[in-house]
This record gives C-alpha cells, structure tokens and sequence, in this order.
C-alpha cells in the first residue's frame, strides 16, 4: 500500500483546486467524446488528418482518466492510499498513452507534412493502410515500453517509506521509494524517454521544416494562412506537451521531486488532454463548419 502526497495540504486551497480539477475534466471528457463523435459522423472528416485526431481523443479521453478522477478525490480526502497493484496498473496506463499520444503527434506531423509538400501524391501516399499501420504501431509501441517500464520498476523491493512525493504513482518518485538498486532502471527509463520522446519529437521538427518551407513559398496569402492556422494548432500543442515532460524526466533521477514539478506535471497529465480538442476544434476551419451546421440544426 502506498500513500500520496497530493497536490496540496493547505485546506482552502484544496476546495478551489477540487472544483478547478473537477470542471477541467468534464471538459475533457466532453470535448474528446465530442471531437470523436464529430469526426466519426462525418463523412467529410473521413481523411488521415481526422483519422489520427480522433484517435489522439480517444488517447487523450483514457490519459486523463487515468490520473485526474483518483487525483480529484485525493484533493479534499486526507489520507491518499493507492494499493500496490493499484499503483501498478495507473502507471502502466499513464506510461503508455503518453507515449501513444507522442507518436500520434508525430504522425499527424508526417500526415500535414505530405498534405503540403506533396500534395499530388498525397493520396498515394497516405493510403488507408498506411494510416492503420502507423495508429497500430504508435498504440503497440506505446504499450510495449510502458510493459517493459513498470516491469522493471514494480520488481524492486519498497521495504522503507510508502509515502510517493506525487499526486500519481510515476517513475521517478517510486525509484527514490525503493530500497532496491535502481540503476538498471534508471537506465532504462532515461533510454526510453530520451528515445521515445526524442525521437517522436524529431518527426515533428524535420516535418515542419519542410512544411514552413512550403509555405514561404506559397503565392496564395490565403493558402498561407489556412495551412499556418492549421499547423499552428498542432504546434502548440506539441510545444506544451514535449516542454512539460522535458523539463521532468530529462534530469538526474537523482534530483528531488519539489512542489514546482507538481505543478509542471499538471499540464502534460491535466491540462493538455483538455487543450488538444479545444485546439484543434477552434484552429480548424473544418471543424469549425460542422459545429455551427450541428448548432444551426439544434
């Protein structure tokens, strides 16, 4: 049995943050449910960029109800006990539709990125199987190394304090638990991090270097705004998830867990799986048309 320490003690405080934390997810549940309804409904939506988003939802949707339900109750109860294969299974999930989640990234990347500079084959070149190919992978490869992770970690021996400095069962605070040698899993999440998220974000950069390329040269003033608009969106969503998971895990293992990357860990865990639909919905001018003909219905 392990016991968390929360995001906050102070009292007051924990009343606001419940009812922040609270209205955060019912947008989150609401908008990747409804992004994923709008796009499996339409058929205009039925192209790869829609393909990958309405998967990125359904990524986001069971990401963020992994962490904030337990973490919203945690807020106003006052002792935060997680079992231990309770913490297990939250780790492995949260693990793995992270890391889903930054490959999908990368593919909606290499999906605009042939949209704009090869826009005669693109057809061709995102076929129906690639699309499915690449949604497999990024799921199989996003599973397979959250096994190998919480393997590695919930096979150590947690023979001293049970107290996790976090308000969720992550890798770093639960090494520091452990009366183990951790080396080898220091290791092996410092590789798999650096490999999995460096990589993933690699596909971006390069993609969108030849994407902003594209469009300086373009004629067409509109063109270039409607692709910036598009390209934009996913961009900053990428920046605030790459940023946040960055500044916390490509460090010392040995450094200590403070108040601050709390703090920074709520926007990859809380606030990012409710900005992504919220981005892509406002930025996208496609969606945009469903929204107002479904409202224009009602």
């Amino acid at each position: 049995m392990f016991e968390l320490s929360g995001l906050t003690d102070d009292a007051t405080l924990a009343i606001f943050l419940f009812v922040f934390f609270l209205l955060v997810y019912m947008i989150t549940v609401v908008a990747n449910v409804g992004l994923f309804i709008i796009v499996l409904k339409t058929p205009t939506l039925h192209t790869p960029m829609y393909y990958f988003l309405s998967y990125l939802s359904m990524v986001d949707l069971f990401y963020s109800s992994t962490i904030v339900p337990k973490m919203v109750v945690d807020i106003v109860s006052r002792r935060k006990f997680i079992s231990f294969y309770g913490c297990a299974l939250q780790f492995y999930f949260f693990a793995a539709l992270a890391t889903t989640e930054a490959f999908l990234l990368s593919n909606m990347s290499y999906d605009r990125y042939a949209a704009i500079c090869h826009p005669l084959h693109y057809v061709s070149i995102m076929t129906k199987k690639k699309c499915w190919c690449l949604v497999l992978f990024s799921f199989a490869l996003g599973f397979l190394q959250s096994l190998a992770q919480t393997s590695c970690v919930f096979s150590l021996e947690f023979c001293g304090s049970h107290h996790i400095a976090h308000f969720y069962c992550d890798v770093l605070p639960l090494l520091k638990l452990s009366c183990s040698d951790t080396f080898t899993c220091d290791m092996v999440t410092v590789f798999i991090i650096s490999s999995c998220g460096i990589g993933s974000l690699l596909t971006i950069l390069v993609s969108y270097m030849f994407i902003v390329s594209s469009i300086l040269h373009m004629k067409s003033a509109e063109g270039r705004r409607k692709v910036f608009s598009t390209c934009s969106a996913h961009l900053t969503s990428v920046s605030i998830l790459y940023g946040s998971v960055f500044f916390i895990y490509l460090r010392s293992p040995t450094s200590d867990f403070s108040k601050r990357d709390k703090v920074v860990s709520v926007f990859y865990t809380v606030i990012t799986p409710m900005l992504n639909p919220l981005i892509y919905s406002i930025r996208n001018q496609e969606v945009k048309k469903v929204l107002k003909m479904a409202a224009g219905r009602t």
